[in-house]
């Protein structure tokens, strides 16, 4: 007896591990010598019960073949999800059921959904709910009058228009998708994000329900009452209204706009850094400040700009292109701005070009201020001095003010220059082209007078004053005060000291030739450095 029970027991446990096995085998599909995955894992299938139901009835007859009607107070389980309404039709063969009205699915104690109809497939877990759909997890509530819910991935959709809402904003669509696993939504076509400080419009937007970042992947545009937002990639943090925008976006603040490769905005600070291409255009000044890195606040209204800075200033049609180590532009009032330049500033205008140290332009009463070492060139005339102030008036120079060391050459023929030098200076224009100078204080100057367009000889004079006056590129008139000394000394004569007044130079190795010119780094000659003061080398 104990060998036969012996036995028994031993056929058991080998019954037991053939029964172990050949499920193991059902519901694991793998390769010979592969280890087993999640992905190589198929899903073993469940059956849908029937928990309650007031009635039941079956009639083949009378209703769709193989279901049975239930009324009243249904209830189903499948796993760990249930569902619940006032009416079903249960197929037991197919694993499946419709249900109407008052429909509910719960899944745990976090997912809740509604409807007016229900049908779900217990073999591949997909719920297809319609008719005033609404999907609860948590602070997120999903409504649609369509939606398929996929058990296996925890994803909801909707594909006929639908919103989702939770503690902060409310986004609609045509398409959407939610995951209550990862609290993570998508939208597709017409996407619109509604916000208590913004509207977003967009054509592909990704949401996350618990961090509050919007990341935009197509043609998107912000809206709020500081501006607009035009990005077609990047991300919205909507709780802390910071934002980091890709591909070239544009940032819109009343008549400023600001541009760039990358730009990081953060909207309650009004603030825009951008990175790589930046531009900063004002539409109302007609100027535009840009740079590969730049920052505007629009509460301040300052701009600032570095790394191939350029300033441009097309008010009057006539652009003026203008180029330093770094670039500052400021409001000085509604109608006005204010711009710095520092280091190695070159600008070119048709009309005009010029090299120094630093500059300040005021687009209210559009005076140009030139600091260490300015020169100024219009046509063949150079201008330089210690500081040089330009007034502008519309689109072209009123006059040109030299404040100390003056000195002004026209160039006329090879290595012959008329030159003027005192202690102030002021160029005077008609149009584009110089009309007359007045210089004071130490007045010295060198003429080339002509006759019938061959030069006579040199005329050499020195004044407290002088003026001349200019027509046609050619001195048409002198004035010398007072106590006035001169002499002419005929070109068979002069001697090459004698062609140009102390402290003469010719820079037009440093003007800028054209609007891309005003990049190129161009030093002063070691010869050409003058020696002034021990003040100004101070200075320098």
């Amino acid at each position: 007896m104990k060998i036969v029970k012996k036995f028994f027991l031993t056929g058991l446990l080998c019954l037991l591990a053939v029964c172990v096995f050949a499920q193991t085998q059902d519901s694991i599909s793998v390769k010979q010598g592969e280890t087993p995955t999640a992905d190589t894992v198929t899903t073993k299938k469940t059956l849908v019960y029937l928990l309650h139901a007031d009635t039941v009835s079956y009639d083949k007859e009378v209703m769709k073949a193989d279901a049975q009607f239930l009324e009243g107070n249904v209830s189903f389980r499948h796993d760990s999800s249930y569902m619940y309404c006032d009416s079903a039709y249960f197929f037991e063969a197919t694993n499946s059921l419709e249900a109407f009205s008052n429909v509910r699915m719960e899944q745990g104690d976090t997912l809740f959904v509604y409807g007016n109809y229900l049908f779900y497939d217990g073999d591949t877990q997909i719920a297809y709910l319609r008719e005033n759909v609404r999907m609860e997890n948590g602070q997120v509530t999903l409504f649609t009058d369509s939606l398929n819910y996929e058990r296996i991935p925890d994803i909801g959709y909707y594909f006929d228009g639908g919103l989702i809402v939770d503690s902060l904003n409310q986004l609609s669509s045509f398409y959407g998708q939610y995951s209550p696993g990862t609290k993570l939504a998508i939208f597709n076509d017409s996407v619109r994000l509604e916000n208590p400080n913004f509207t977003l419009y967009s054509d592909t937007l990704h949401y996350d329900t618990e961090s509050k970042i919007a990341t935009i992947l197509g043609p998107s545009i912000i809206v709020s009452d500081s501006g607009t937002i035009h990005s077609s990639r990047g991300w919205y943090n909507t709780e802390a209204n910071t934002s980091l925008l890709l591909d070239r976006s544009e940032v819109y603040s009343g008549n400023r706009v600001l541009i760039g490769d990358s730009i990081s905005y953060d909207q309650n600070a009004g603030f825009g850094e951008a990175f790589g291409n930046m531009c900063l255009q004002d539409t109302a000044q007609k100027v535009m400040l840009e740079g590969q890195y730049g920052f505007y606040n629009e509460r301040t209204e300052y701009a600032f700009a570095t790394d191939s800075a350029r300033f441009l200033e097309y008010s009057q049609g006539d652009t003026l292109y203008l180029h330093a180590d770094t670039l500052e532009m400021m409001s000085i009032d509604s109608t006005a701005r204010e711009i710095k330049a520092f280091y190695g500033v070159r600008f070119y205008r048709t009309d005009m070009q010029g090299v120094c140290d630093s500059m300040q332009f005021n687009t209210r009463d559009s005076i140009l201020y030139m600091y260490r070492d300015p020169i100024l060139w219009n046509e063949q005339y150079q201008i330089s001095g210690d500081t040089i102030v330009i007034y502008m008036n519309d689109s072209t120079i009123d006059y040109a003010h030299v404040i100390q060391y003056a000195f002004a050459v026209q160039h006329l023929d090879s290595t012959y220059y008329n030159q003027l030098k005192g202690n102030d200076l002021k160029a005077y224009f008609e149009g584009q082209a110089v009309r007359q100078i007045d210089v004071e204080g130490n007045a010295e100057s060198i003429f080339y007078p002509l006759d019938n367009g061959a030069m006579i000889g040199l005329n050499e004079t020195k004044s407290g004053f002088l003026t001349i006056w200019v027509k046609d590129n050619a001195l048409e008139r002198l004035k010398i005060w007072p106590s006035p000394q001169g002499s002419l000394t005929p070109i068979p004569d002069l001697k090459p000291e004698q062609k140009t007044l102390k402290d003469f130079y010719w820079f037009d190795y440093l003007r800028p030739k054209n609007k891309d010119d005003i990049y190129q780094v161009v030093k002063r000659r070691v010869e050409d450095a003058p020696v002034r003061s021990n003040k100004f080398k101070h200075e320098q």
